[in-house]
């Protein structure tokens, strides 16, 4: 079979009756072109299928139209998800990502990456790594030598620098409010690994809300999981050991809330009746568990946009405008999900 030739700028000229400097400025969303020309030299380039160069494009706006992307732990659902939304965005706003991904979270050599990601021509960089024991500390050291626009992902917020993150605290605030308007007490807490900023925000907003329902707090009344289910397993069996009065449980992710929700029926201990569960992520699953999972919603998906949007708006305008782009910290809100969890159907 012969292969279809590609068509080129000198034919979508031609075809419309114009020069290619003005096809050029069509493609390029340059004012100076009237509107019926340009809508005669669109309506050719979309029925020959003209594919203009990303190279051109990038030679005569002296851009690359490529942002980088740093992530690490792929295999959890939180920077998968947010990645996924990334990707989408990017796409859709006419930019191509390149991908690097670290080999852990603690990692804080990022110099080679860095300059890899410089060497490529990238517009600007989007640091989709939770923030996760003090792999931050490269920030101080590095971010003033980089040329071009970043923003980070998940991330307590610092006055210097741009961030898009979910509001975690509000998220373990709204879930206990849940609890404690359903009338229960004794509410136990299954944190993710606290070397996370992520958990330490769902735990900080289950003991401040309780306090501030009058309730007091000690350690015997929370565990530490690892966001694995099996991690849940062991986190309710602890608690239901130190903390028998236990009627309801907040769980930092939804993946541990499971082994929650295995254990009680194992013992055969009703869920909601005999105790409550909330879990947080509202994955793709948790409406399936039995019986439905209660939790909080973060919209990851949105998150990843959210970025890219953001850093493309920082690259235009500082393009635009010749001037640097003061720093800002934005955070979604999260939603809660009631569920039969928590609620008797």
């Amino acid at each position: 079979m012969a292969r279809r030739q590609r068509v080129t700028i000198k034919q979508v000229a031609r075809e419309a009756g114009v020069s290619t400097q003005t096809v050029s400025r069509v493609i390029n969303e340059r004012p100076d072109v009237a509107p019926e020309t340009r809508q005669r030299v669109q309506e050719v380039i979309e029925r020959l299928g003209y594919q203009p160069s990303d190279l051109a494009r990038s030679l005569i706006r002296q851009r690359s139209y490529t942002l980088g992307v740093v992530t690490a732990g792929l295999v959890y659902f939180g920077p998968s998800r947010a990645l996924n939304g990334i990707t989408g965005q990017a796409e859709e706003m006419g930019y191509t990502l390149l991908l690097k991904e670290l080999p852990d979270f603690d990692t804080n050599d990022v110099k080679p990456l860095l300059d890899s990601l410089l060497a490529r021509q990238v517009d600007g960089i989007i640091w989709a790594v939770p923030e996760v024991g003090d792999n931050r500390d490269w920030i101080n050291d590095r971010l003033p030598e980089l040329p071009v626009p970043l923003i980070f992902l998940t991330m307590q917020k610092r006055t210097s620098l741009s961030i898009v993150s979910i509001d975690n605290y509000r998220g373990g605030r709204m879930a206990m409010e849940h609890l404690l308007e359903q009338g229960y007490r004794h509410i136990g807490h299954i944190s993710g690994p606290l070397d996370w900023w992520e958990a330490r925000q769902r735990k900080e907003g289950w003991q401040d809300a309780l306090s501030e329902a009058g309730i007091r707090t000690s350690d015997k009344h929370w565990v530490e999981g690892t966001w694995s289910s099996a991690s849940g397993v062991r986190g309710i069996c602890q608690l239901m050991d130190q903390y028998p009065e236990m009627d309801a449980v907040f769980v930092g992710n939804d993946q541990m809330a499971l082994g929650v929700i295995h254990v009680a029926c194992q013992k055969g201990i009703q869920v909601p009746q005999d105790l409550a569960v909330v879990g947080f992520d509202n994955i793709p699953e948790a409406a399936y568990f039995w019986p439905p999972l209660t939790t909080v919603h973060q919209d990851l998906n949105k998150l990843g946009c959210t970025a890219v949007r953001e850093l493309v708006e920082i690259i235009e305008t500082t393009r635009r405008e010749k001037v640097d782009v003061e720093p800002k910290a934005g955070l979604l809100q999260p939603e809660l999900i009631v569920r039969g969890s928590t609620v008797a159907q």
